[in-house]
C-alpha cells in the first residue's frame, strides 16, 4: 500500500470530471462529439431515489448500462461522449455522475452442523513450520477444539483466487464466487489471479489442513473468491461496488478487504468528486452490513495515524510521479477501513510490535494481526519477518527470493497489513463457526473481545518511519484499546472457546 521497500499492492478509485446538477426530466441526447474511446462511469441517485428508468437515462445520454444497483442507488454505466457525465447528471433523481477509469492502468439453518477438530500435536501441514504467525495468534491449540464448519463463508474481495491451488480448492465455492472486475458480476475463470495477492490473503484465511503447504486460520471453512481489482492490482469504484452487492445478495459472512481507494489515499468529502466515491462505496459496504456480512479490512501501509491525518503524500498515485503533497483534515478517510462499522486492522510482526509500516489509529484501529515486519522483528521463528502463504501459479508479484514451491504448489513472503486482515477474518470466521447464531454487530464485538491486549510501545524504535506528514509516529490508549492495537491482537483459540 506505498512506495517503500515493503510490497503495497495497488489499487485504484478514480473520481474525473464529477458534474452534479439538480433534478430534471431525462436528458436528450449529447450534441457533443464522440471521444472514440469508451469511459466508465458511476452513476449515483440520490438517497431513497429509485433507478427505475435509468437504462432510457444512461442510453438518452449516449451511454450504455452497464449494471443497476437499484438496492443503492448506483447505476455502473459506458459511454464515449466527452458530455456525458452532464447529460446523465440532469436525469430525474440523478445526484451526480463520475468517471472511474481515466487515471488507472495497472495494479440456511445450520445450527445442527458440527465443529471440524485436528489434534494439536500433530497440527501443521508440509510447510507450517515456516508459520510463525499461525503460532503466534494460537491457531493451532484452537483447531484442537474447532477449526471451523463449511457453511460459514468468507468473501476475499481481493485480485482473484487460483481456486486451482491444492490448498484452496478443497474449500473453494464456486457457486459464491465471481468475476466484478468489469463492473458486473461474471464468472470466476481459471487464471484469473494474474497478480497473486488474493491468493494470499485466500491461504491465510482457508487453506486447507491436507497434509501439504500450509494451514489457514480456518481450514475448514468456504472461501469465495471476489476478483474486485483488474490484474495489475487496480480496484475501480464500480468493481468494488458490484463485490459488495454481490457478498450481500450470496451468502457471505465476512468479506475480507486488503485494498485502499486510489488515486487518493485520503478521499476527501470536501472534494465533489471524491465525495461521490465515498459514498457510493459507502452505500455499497453499508447494504452487505445490514444483509449481515462483517466487513473486515487493512488500516493501510503509510505508517500514518488515521484519526489525525495532516498530510497526504501518496495521491494522487497515478499517473506515476503525479502525487503532490497535499493537506488533508478529518473531512478526508481511507475506504474502506474508515467506513463505519468496518473492523480496522493493524499488522503486527513475530515480537508482538505494530509493524514498522502499519497505519493505525483511535478511532479506525479495532484489532491487530501478524502482518509481518521485515526491518524491526526478525527473529529465529521469522527470520525474514515476512508472512508465508499461497501463491497464484500465474502470480507475477512475487520476488524469486520469497517464492516457495512445495509439491509443484506456489507460496510466498509478504507482509503488510493487507497480510494481517486475513488473520483477523479468520478468526471471524472460527468465532462463527463456534457461535453460528451471531449477528454481524455481535461478530465485530467478539472478534473484538478474542484479543489479547497490548500496550503502547516504546515509540522511538519507529524513528526512522515517520509519518507521511514527517511528524513521528505516537500511540495514544491504553492497553484496553489504543491507537497501534484496538483491542489488541486477535486470538484464535478465545475465539473457540
Amino acid at each position: 500500500m506505498s512506495r517503500t521497500s515493503i510490497y503495497r499492492i495497488r489499487r485504484a478509485f478514480v473520481a474525473v470530471g464529477l458534474v452534479a446538477l439538480a433534478g430534471g426530466s431525462l436528458a436528450a441526447p449529447a450534441a457533443a462529439a464522440d471521444t472514440g474511446v469508451q469511459s466508465t462511469y458511476l452513476v449515483l441517485y440520490t438517497a431513497g431515489a429509485r433507478t427505475t428508468g435509468a437504462q432510457k437515462a444512461v442510453e438518452s445520454a449516449g451511454g450504455t448500462l452497464v449494471a443497476d444497483y437499484s438496492a443503492i442507488g448506483v447505476v455502473v454505466a459506458r459511454s464515449s461522449r466527452s458530455d456525458f457525465s452532464a447529460a446523465v447528471g440532469r436525469s430525474r433523481g440523478v445526484d451526480s455522475a463520475v468517471a472511474t477509469g481515466q487515471f488507472a492502468t495497472k495494479v440456511t439453518d445450520t445450527s445442527s452442523e458440527q465443529p471440524v477438530a485436528a489434534a494439536a500435536a500433530t497440527w501443521g501441514d508440509s510447510l507450517s513450520g515456516l508459520q510463525w504467525d499461525m503460532r503466534q495468534i494460537n491457531v493451532p491449540q484452537a483447531h484442537a477444539i474447532n477449526s471451523g464448519i463449511r457453511s460459514v463463508v468468507v468473501g476475499d474481495i481481493d485480485t482473484g483466487l487460483d481456486f486451482t491451488h491444492p490448498d484452496l480448492a478443497p474449500n473453494y465455492d464456486a457457486s459464491r464466487s465471481t468475476d466484478c472486475s468489469s463492473g458486473t458480476p461474471q464468472p470466476l475463470a481459471v487464471g484469473n489471479d494474474k497478480n497473486g495477492h488474493g491468493t494470499h490473503t485466500a491461504g491465510t484465511i482457508a487453506a486447507a489442513a491436507n497434509g501439504t503447504g500450509i494451514v489457514g486460520v480456518a481450514p475448514n471453512v468456504s472461501i469465495a473468491g471476489i476478483k474486485s481489482s483488474n490484474d495489475d492490482g487496480f480496484f475501480f469504484p464500480e468493481m468494488v461496488i458490484c463485490s459488495f452487492v454481490w457478498a450481500a445478495t450470496h451468502g457471505i459472512d465476512v468479506t475480507n478487504n486488503s485494498y485502499f481507494a486510489d488515486p487518493w489515499l485520503f478521499n476527501c468529502r470536501n472534494d465533489a468528486g471524491q465525495r461521490a466515491i465515498w459514498n457510493a462505496e459507502r452505500r455499497a459496504i453499508g447494504y452487505a452490513q445490514h444483509n449481515g456480512v462483517l466487513v473486515v479490512a487493512a488500516e493501510g501501509n503509510e505508517s500514518t495515524d488515521l484519526t489525525h491525518p495532516t498530510t497526504d503524500v501518496v495521491s494522487p498515485d497515478f499517473p506515476p510521479n503525479s502525487s503532490v503533497e497535499r493537506d488533508v483534515t478529518n473531512a478526508c478517510a481511507v475506504v474502506p477501513v474508515e467506513v463505519p462499522g468496518v473492523v480496522g486492522v493493524t499488522a503486527t510482526g513475530n515480537k508482538r510490535l505494530k509493524s514498522f509500516y502499519s497505519s493505525y489509529g483511535t478511532s479506525s484501529a479495532d484489532v491487530a494481526a501478524p502482518g509481518g515486519d521485515s526491518i524491526l522483528q526478525l527473529t529465529a521463528d521469522a527470520p525474514n519477518g515476512r508472512v508465508l502463504s499461497t501463491f497464484s501459479s500465474v502470480g507475477t508479484i512475487c520476488l524469486p527470493r520469497r517464492l516457495v514451491v512445495e509439491n509443484g504448489a506456489k507460496y510466498c513472503y509478504l507482509q503488510g497489513t493487507s497480510m494481517a486482515s486475513p488473520h483477523a477474518s479468520g478468526v471471524a470466521a472460527l468465532l462463527l463457526s463456534a457461535h453460528r447464531a451471531m449477528t454481524s454487530g455481535q461478530l465485530s464485538a467478539a472478534l473484538q473481545g478474542a484479543t489479547n491486549a497490548l500496550s503502547c510501545p516504546d515509540t522511538s524504535i519507529y524513528a526512522a518511519f515517520p509519518q507521511n506528514s514527517g511528524a513521528p509516529q505516537t500511540c495514544q490508549g491504553g492497553s484496553g484499546h489504543n491507537s497501534f492495537y484496538g483491542s489488541g491482537e486477535v486470538d484464535a483459540l478465545k475465539a473457540v472457546q
